[in-house]
This record gives structure tokens, C-alpha cells and sequence, in this order.
């Protein structure tokens, strides 16, 4: 639910209900609906991945459990699309019809904007779900701790991405939409925070398991540099972001961390 627009600053518990009220099915009350609290929610969208990543990885965990790690994958990625009614990966597939058809700015634009999916957003999301699961149940099959946390930690990696496509430098490629409402709103050291959090957080859960503390940092730093180029790409073309160019960052995050994961053995 929504209460009418507010002004003046935005509290972190504001940006926390605008994230999860935004960002997942989870039912929240948002009592901003603003760009200072779409800022506060974008630098805070890191602990939205990490309490999504933690129902998947606790689905997922179960059936791995009882039945082996690929179908322990398939419930990991089927569990995160439900929980964002598939929200980035719709975004990835329209970014991908619009960066593919190679048309100007104006055009691909109105491509991402229909609601069909042409061939290369059937293709982006096939590799990238393929990738996803693949990777994860060879870490379920490691065991069932490796698992959880690589679907734990790529979750966050997805969200931590937000947090760097709405830095102030990046601007909307065009007024409306939710593109339009987060764009340009996060701070560099707001969004320096989030993504020194997810590391250091990453890096404990990766040594209490008696990983290298190394491994799942490292993972996450190569998924979030993956979004980044994503960005820049995006910038150059679209002259801006969208909500899709969002979604689509935090698909690449996710999956460019679990094929690090899977590089670093």
C-alpha cells in the first residue's frame, strides 16, 4: 500500500519500505513514494537481495537436500523470479531487444518499452538462466552450504547493482516510469557503502563456511564490474537508464558473480 507523496527528507526505514514495496512481492507499507526515499531505497536494495536471496537459498537448500542439486537450482532461480514477479528478467530480455535491434536511441527505446519479447531477449534469457542454474547446482552438489550462499550471494550482488545504476552521474533516458523516479538519486558514498557492505558481508559468510574469505567477495566484485559495463553501454546508447536498464543490471550482476564463482573453483 501507498500513502500520498511526502517532501522533505527520506528516512532509511522510508527507503526500506520503498525498496521491498518495489523491489519484491512483499507486502509493505510505503509511506514515501518520492525521489528521496527512491534514493534511500536504492542505496539500502542490497538487504532486499539479502532477505530474497535467504528465502531462495532456504527453498532451494530443501530441495537439494531431497532430491539433488539441479532441481536444488531450478527452485533457487524459480523462487527469486516469483518473489519479483520476474521483474529483472523482464527488464534483461527488453534490453536486449532494444541494444540488439541497433537502432537509435528513440527507437530502441520504444522497443523495450512493448510488451512482447523478440529473439534476442529469448536468447539473453535462456543463456543466462541456463548459466545461473548450471552454476548453482554444482555448488549444491559441493554441498548443500556451498549452494545456499552462492544463490545468497548473488542475490545481493543483483541488488547491489541498483545502488550503482542510480548514482547521481546517470541520467534517465526519459521522463515517466520508475527509471525516471530513481535515476541520478543515490550519492557515490551512499552507493561506495552498499557495495563495501555486500563485500564485507559476502567475505564473512564465505569464511564461517571455511571458504577463502576471498571466493564470494571476489565473485561480487567481478558481477558488479559485469553490471558496470552493462551501464556504460547503456549510457552511450539509450542516453540514460530506464527500469528495464535496472533489471537488466541486476540479472548481469547475479550471473556474472555465480560464473565467477564457478571460475574460482
Amino acid at each position: 500500500m501507498q500513502d500520498e507523496p511526502s517532501t522533505g527528507p527520506a528516512s532509511w526505514g522510508d527507503g526500506l519500505r520503498f525498496g521491498f514495496g518495489t523491489l519484491s512481492v512483499l507486502r509493505v507499507r510505503v509511506h514515501r513514494w518520492d525521489r528521496p526515499a527512491a534514493g534511500r531505497a536504492m542505496a539500502t536494495a542490497p538487504l532486499v537481495g539479502l532477505v530474497l536471496g535467504a528465502l531462495a537459498a532456504g527453498a532451494a537448500a530443501l530441495v537439494a537436500w531431497r532430491a539433488g542439486g539441479l532441481p536444488g537450482a531450478v527452485a533457487a532461480v524459480a523462487a527469486l523470479a516469483a518473489l519479483t514477479r520476474g521483474l529483472h528478467l523482464d527488464g534483461l530480455a527488453d534490453v536486449a531487444d532494444g541494444l540488439g535491434s541497433g537502432k537509435p536511441a528513440e527507437d530502441a527505446l520504444r522497443i523495450m518499452k512493448q510488451s512482447d519479447i523478440g529473439p534476442f531477449g529469448v536468447l539473453t534469457l535462456l543463456l543466462v538462466l541456463f548459466a545461473q542454474i548450471s552454476v548453482v547446482a554444482s555448488e549444491f552438489d559441493a554441498s548443500p552450504a556451498r549452494g545456499a550462499l552462492a544463490v545468497l550471494a548473488s542475490a545481493t550482488a543483483a541488488r547491489c547493482a541498483l545502488a550503482l545504476g542510480c548514482l547521481r552521474s546517470v541520467p534517465a533516458a526519459r521522463p515517466g516510469g520508475l527509471g525516471a523516479m530513481v535515476a541520478g538519486t543515490v550519492s557515490p558514498a551512499a552507493a561506495t557503502a552498499a557495495t563495501a557492505g555486500t563485500l564485507l558481508l559476502t567475505a564473512a559468510l564465505g569464511a564461517l563456511d571455511g571458504w577463502s574469505a576471498a571466493r564470494l567477495p571476489l565473485a561480487v566484485a567481478a558481477g558488479l564490474g559485469c553490471s558496470w559495463l552493462l551501464l556504460r553501454r547503456c549510457v552511450r546508447r539509450l542516453d540514460g537508464i530506464t527500469g528495464d536498464v535496472l533489471g537488466a543490471m541486476a540479472e548481469t550482476s547475479a550471473t556474472g558473480t555465480l560464473v565467477a564463482l564457478a571460475l574460482l573453483g
